[in-house]
């Protein structure tokens, strides 16, 4: 095994001028296939966004298509243009969850008691949280009743007070059903601040995005102490809500102080990385990661599921995937495993085209790659990383 001290002493040889891809061709017939749907939407739908096609260990295209500011129709987008994730943000948190029950600091069956104490609720669990099987009614809907200034962010502690004081009816008994509703990831932000002693946004920041290298990745973190900013920072992209007449552009709202659900930032190329993490287990061994992908509820034959953060199809055998959609922005992850494709979406408008381009494209295999595997120890050496996990070796 040579140090690394070592191989910095050896001479450095271009490695274009002695390699040849031969998968060179294919990748740039498919490269033209994929760029041609998107293309094509952006001519005929309201599709504003940035894309990534991966296959097979190869990003295939990686660009953007339309406007920064839709207003002006200027300012083209630039395929490392960060923006708002929306609900694609929960596999995140998700991964939070795991990393600590990995640990041994929390457990999947463990009521939130345990973690919350003063949550009103009895008999909900963490796993209950993770696959929406809570039965909680919204969040969104008792702030808007009862938060007295919408100009003051409201925060997941708030969410809790209100909870606490409040107590609105439950939308069904815990584990009965599931429904799909925000509050079960905000509550689990929470639970990872109670356990980890840290903010939600440093847990992330310190164990996912620094630990994997998405460099342009973070949870926004509105400043609890002012009024809620008419938008966004300037640093991301902004949303537009469109339509019939001029879009508008998306202001910031007093929602915005809640995490976990939504409200995390970035770019095609972190969310790839994140998907290599989970491929090659760098963030937690494969049998823990393996939870994240099984069914939550009873399976039902050409239904849909959900896991742990990620649904899983019941149309597209081997595929998982997630969208988001929140105040001007709409995003689509989703990764087909029997054929080793991952394409993600991110787009700053409120409408656009459905997913169904999307699976097409991923189930069309008039072209398709070779097998090939993404060099971990050649990513940890070129950016001085070491992953807190590395299944990958394991697998020899």
């Amino acid at each position: 095994m040579f140090t690394q001290d070592v191989v910095e002493t050896w001479p450095k040889i271009n490695v274009d001028s002695i390699f040849i891809n031969l998968d060179q061709p294919t990748i740039d017939r498919k490269y033209a296939q994929v760029d041609k749907v998107f293309k094509n939407l952006k001519k005929k739908t309201t599709f504003n966004g940035t894309v990534l096609f991966a296959e097979k260990g190869r990003v295939v295209l990686k660009n953007s298509y339309g406007f920064s500011n839709l207003r002006t129709r200027k300012g083209e987008l630039n395929a490392d243009d960060v923006f708002q994730l929306s609900s694609v943000s929960k596999m995140f948190t998700a991964e939070a969850i795991m990393i600590l029950q990995n640990r041994g600091l929390i457990d999947f069956d463990t009521i939130i008691q345990t973690y919350i104490p003063e949550f009103p609720y009895e008999g909900i669990t963490i796993r209950m949280l993770l696959t929406h099987r809570s039965g909680l009614p919204r969040y969104e809907l008792l702030a808007d009743e009862v938060w007295p200034d919408w100009k003051i962010p409201f925060s997941n502690e708030d969410m809790i007070e209100s909870y606490v004081k409040y107590k609105p009816a439950r939308l069904s008994r815990p584990d009965r059903k599931f429904n799909y509703s925000n509050v079960n990831y905000a509550l689990l932000a929470s639970v990872v601040e109670r356990v980890s002693g840290m903010p939600f946004v440093d847990f992330m920041k310190n164990e996912i995005f620094e630990s994997v290298g998405m460099k342009n990745s973070f949870i926004y973190d509105m400043p609890l102490d002012e009024k809620v900013s008419v938008y966004l920072p300037d640093s991301v992209v902004q949303g537009y809500y469109v339509g019939r007449r001029r879009p508008r552009q998306a202001q910031n709202e007093y929602l915005n102080g809640v995490k976990g659900d939504k409200i995390m930032f970035s770019n095609v190329e972190d969310m790839y990385r994140f998907w290599l993490a989970l491929d090659y287990g760098l963030l937690l061994p494969d049998t823990v990661q393996a939870e994240a992908f099984k069914p939550g509820s009873p399976v039902k034959k050409k239904k849909d599921n959900y896991g742990f953060g990620w649904r899983i199809s019941g149309k597209y055998e081997g595929c998982i995937y997630h969208y988001g959609w929140w105040k001007g922005y709409r995003s689509f992850y989703i990764r087909d495993n029997k054929n080793d494709r991952v394409l993600i979406v991110l787009t700053n408008t409120d409408k656009g085209p459905n997913s169904d381009q999307f699976w097409k494209l991923l189930a069309d295999n008039t072209i398709s790659l070779a097998p090939a595997s993404v060099n971990i120890h050649y990513l940890e050496y070129e950016e001085g990383l070491r992953f807190p996990c590395s299944s990958y070796l394991d697998r020899r």
